[in-house]
């Protein structure tokens, strides 16, 4: 038992960026386990419990490794790719895991359907279930649930706020309709 507990004990930093306070969960192995904004903390420990029920989770307070803030500072600062490059390891199942992986391959400034991403993924009637693995994401930003939008381009839910989602789809100078601007073709 203990050494299952050891196993589930993370790290959790507080690190500043331009919209607002994010908490980063880390192991010891320089590996994300979760990272939310601090006004969803709530959010954050259910999905802590959902993804390691098994022996549960402890977490204490110390600084994220080095190249997991460095990463997260560079996106903040411009170099949209940085996020690529922070090592992420969640629980989840199979299916989750399967829909988190094709998140990551949506790039800087793109954004993509519900819909298509469901048929990327080879579910074509599971555009339900992807969006509800797409909220389960314990890891945002970094894997990059932002960059799903609904199918007429409309901004739809985001566990960060739909504020933030603006703000980062705009930072990656993605397209996207706002209720001001329509996208060509829409």
């Amino acid at each position: 038992m203990l050494d299952k507990l050891a196993r589930n004990a993370f790290t959790l930093d507080r690190v500043q960026t331009p919209i607002g306070t994010m908490l980063l969960v880390s192991d010891d192995d320089g590996c994300l386990r979760a990272a939310d904004f601090h006004d969803y903390e709530d959010r954050m420990h259910r999905l802590l419990r959902l993804n390691y029920p098994s022996g549960g989770y402890s977490l204490r307070e110390a600084r994220t490794p080095a190249p997991i803030r460095e990463h997260l500072e560079a996106y903040f600062a411009g170099r949209l790719d940085a996020i690529d490059q922070i090592d992420v390891k969640t629980g989840g199942t199979a299916f989750q895991q399967k829909v988190w992986r094709a998140l990551r391959d949506i790039g800087a400034g793109r954004t993509e359907t519900y819909g298509r991403l469901a048929a990327r993924i080879g579910a074509i009637k599971a555009v339900r279930a992807v969006g509800a693995a797409n909220g389960a994401n314990p890891v945002g930003v970094i894997v990059p649930c932002h960059r799903v939008i609904g199918a007429n381009g409309d901004l739809t839910g985001y566990g960060g706020g739909i504020d933030r989602k603006r703000w980062l789809l705009r930072h990656e100078g993605a397209a996207f309709k706002d209720g001001t601007a329509r996208l060509p073709g829409l």
